[in-house]
């Protein structure tokens, strides 16, 4: 199982959300075998859609994340229920390009920087919201935060990785997503750009050891975050 946890600051100015993903992705990858590229794409998308599935309020509602970008990976999908479950596909799953001169994949390559980042959400009315966003790099957690910042005007702090080893196995996956609520002071908002900016990459804070409630510890420190709520969630699909 994978895990997710929400938590709120006590001065109720900052909600956040921390997951470790890697049982979550290993089963996409299990399911679609797409290249490591297109894994790590698919993982993050993944992963976003679960934490934005569990903010949904409706217990039988879903979110969907689409992205269509100008890059060979094609359509990228990824659809979660409120309760943080998770399924996903790729266009075109299998894509094979150079890595980046740091030496990572290169998911804004696969996905295209060009492109819109189309959010649904369904809760059971006649239509369901439909939000979109031109992309801004096709790395998805740059995106998730544009989408955040023009669509629903709230400020948000998006981070997502996967790590996938050489036999296409993945190492491990995750994110965190923070949310600035009304009242949040210029104190604060700094403390917590600092706390990011300083915040080693999530695949090397999995990497170390940490669980969903140590990274939110860390990226919102000098803040007092108390867990809400802890999900266990899978890749899970309603189809044969």
């Amino acid at each position: 199982m994978s895990k997710v946890i929400r938590c709120l600051t006590t001065d109720a100015t900052v909600m956040a959300m921390a997951m470790d993903a890697t049982d979550m992705v290993a089963e996409a990858e299990r399911i679609h075998h797409p290249s490591a590229v297109v894994t790590a794409a698919l993982g993050r998308l993944l992963t976003a859609s679960s934490m934005m599935g569990i903010l949904l309020k409706g217990r039988d509602d879903s979110v969907t994340l689409k992205l269509s970008g100008n890059g060979p990976a094609g359509t990228v999908m990824a659809v979660a229920d409120s309760e943080g479950n998770a399924r996903g596909y790729a266009a075109n799953p299998v894509v094979e390009i150079p890595l980046k001169t740091n030496g990572k994949l290169d998911v804004s390559g696969a996905v295209g920087t060009q492109g819109m980042l189309y959010v649904m959400r369904d809760s059971g009315g006649a239509e369901p919201y439909v939000g979109c966003t031109p992309l801004v790099s096709g790395e998805i957690a740059e995106d998730i935060t544009q989408y955040y910042a023009v669509s629903e005007q709230t400020p948000t702090v998006c981070a997502l990785g996967v790590l996938v080893n050489p036999d296409l196995s993945i190492q491990c996956a995750g994110g965190y997503m923070i949310q600035l609520l009304p009242g949040a002071t210029e104190q604060e908002i700094t403390m917590l750009e600092q706390n990011v900016a300083k915040a080693p990459s999530v695949t090397k804070l999995l990497q170390q050891g940490m669980d969903p409630k140590t990274i939110m510890e860390l990226v919102l420190q000098g803040f007092d975050p108390q867990v809400l709520d802890e999900y266990d969630v899978s890749y899970k699909c309603d189809c044969s």
